[in-house]
């Protein structure tokens, strides 16, 4: 199994290092010829959502890596990810956000909750995180609320949390997206 980290900014590193961890074959995407190479899945790390589309853009990434995801290719986006990867950017997930809904660098916190299929009492960390407003489509499994809000959703083969898994030693959300890579492939032999 082989893992494209979109490396534009955000916590990269830290997907990188949990995926590693678990065993995974991990390459950085900075350019389009990076973006070429074979790939069973992609994550979408936080960072700011404006900053990550100009990115996409100037670098020839967006078409591509939308093209992608809609012909199944597993994403697995987390804040600013989940924002890249709802109706009103990609467009390829059946979500409408709210962006630094829970306020500036200050609103910050971490909590648990309980995530589904993903297990109970999943450590979260928001960092000026979104929130999904609402889901577009039935086609969008809810994971997982915070204080009401959905900050956890499946839509096919793309995930997508308002929270950092990354940056914490939990690994059931990042396992859980693997699962995801390997129901697909398993479906495309």
């Amino acid at each position: 199994m082989r893992i494209a980290i979109l490396c534009l900014q955000g916590a990269f590193l830290e997907h990188e290092q949990r995926l590693q961890q678990l065993g995974v074959e991990t390459f950085r995407v900075r350019q389009l010829a990076d973006w070429l190479q074979p790939k069973d899945g992609v994550v979408l790390p936080g960072g700011e959502s404006t900053s990550q589309t100009h990115l996409l853009h100037d670098l020839q990434l967006y078409d591509p890596l939308r093209d992608e995801l809609r012909n199944g290719l597993p994403a697995f986006g987390t804040c600013a990810g989940l924002i890249l990867l709802s109706s009103s950017h990609l467009g390829t997930m059946d979500i409408a956000v709210r962006r630094n809904a829970y306020g500036r660098q200050l609103g910050s916190f971490h909590t648990t909750a309980d995530m589904g299929e993903v297990g109970s009492a999943v450590p979260m960390t928001f960092i000026r995180a979104p929130y999904i407003e609402r889901t577009l489509s039935p086609q969008v499994n809810v994971l997982a609320e915070v204080d009401g809000h959905i900050v956890a959703a499946q839509q096919g083969a793309q995930l997508v949390t308002a929270f950092h898994p990354e940056l914490d030693s939990d690994t059931r959300v990042h396992k859980h997206f693997l699962s995801m890579v390997q129901q697909r492939s398993a479906a495309h032999v």
